[in-house]
Order: structure tokens, then sequence, then C-alpha cells
């Protein structure tokens, strides 16, 4: 028999799906669909008459929602496509480490420290702000395992 002492689990997962069923004529612009295997923002959708056998074709083009890569997929409007459970909270940024990691608050003060700087233009402003001293406040977009900062803002709760 093993010991029950030996036994050691990292996390739980509850095994929800990070995505649900939708029919492909209910997705609108500016909605979320899985394109690829991708999260993706729908950026463009047109549909096409029904053919010779009955079926109108949806044509999506939707942009990564975390690394912003094109992607194109049609699709039978009767059919269902996987929509992805989007999370979005914000953090207020208390420290940039010196490896490149964010230390962010949540509203219930819990602290994480998991989430790198954003790569390219985001990534710069958001030290630069930091830098020149401001209290920051950073949308953290949840999805399909995967996070990231996609926006920071000045966070103006604090002047009042």
């Amino acid at each position: 028999m093993a010991d029950i002492e030996d036994t050691h689990f990292e996390t739980g997962d509850s095994g929800a799906s990070v995505t649900y069923p939708m029919q492909c004529s209910a997705l609108r612009k500016n909605g979320f669909v899985m394109l690829k295997s991708r999260p993706c923002k729908i950026v463009e959708m047109s549909t096409s008459k029904t053919g010779k056998h009955g079926h109108a074709k949806v044509h999506l083009v939707g942009i990564d929602i975390f690394n912003a890569k094109k992607y194109e997929d049609i699709c039978p409007s009767t059919h269902n496509m996987d929509v992805p459970f989007v999370k979005r909270e914000d953090y207020q940024l208390t420290d940039i480490s010196d490896d490149g990691y964010l230390c962010l608050m949540a509203d219930n003060g819990d602290l994480r420290e998991d989430l790198k700087v954003p790569d390219g233009e985001l990534g710069a402003q958001l030290r630069a702000d930091y830098e020149a001293g401001k209290e920051l406040l950073c949308t953290v977009l949840k999805s399909c395992g995967e996070e990231c900062v996609i926006a920071i803002k000045t966070n103006t709760a604090l002047d009042k």
C-alpha cells in the first residue's frame, strides 16, 4: 500500500470546459469565438446566400486576443461553433520585478506575481508610467488557460 503522505497535488481542476457551443448565425461582431483552436475577437463577419444544398455560409475573421494574429474560418450558419469563456479583471500595479514580472493587487487585496510585462508598445508605456510614479490599473484578460495584460489606465479612484 502506498503512503498517503507521498501523494502531492499541485492544483485541482474542476474539469469544466473552457468553451461553450453557439450557433454560427448567432455570433456577432466584437464577440468572441474559437478560430483554429485560438480564442479570437470577431472583427468581420459576412453571410452568403443559401446555395444549391440549402446552407447559408458565415465567413468569420477574428483577431487572437493574446497574440493579435488574424484567423479566418467559414462555417454553415446552422452549425455550432465554440465560444471561449473570457474573463476580464482589473488589478492595481504595485511593483515591477527585476526579471520582468508584474506584482498586481486585486480588489480584495490578493497579490499575484505570475504575469510578465507585456511585449511591445503596451509594455514600454507601462514601464514608463510606473517609473513616472503613476498609480496604474492593469486590465487582465483570461481565457482558455491563458492570461495577459491587454490594457493599462491611470487609477483615478485614488484622487477622490
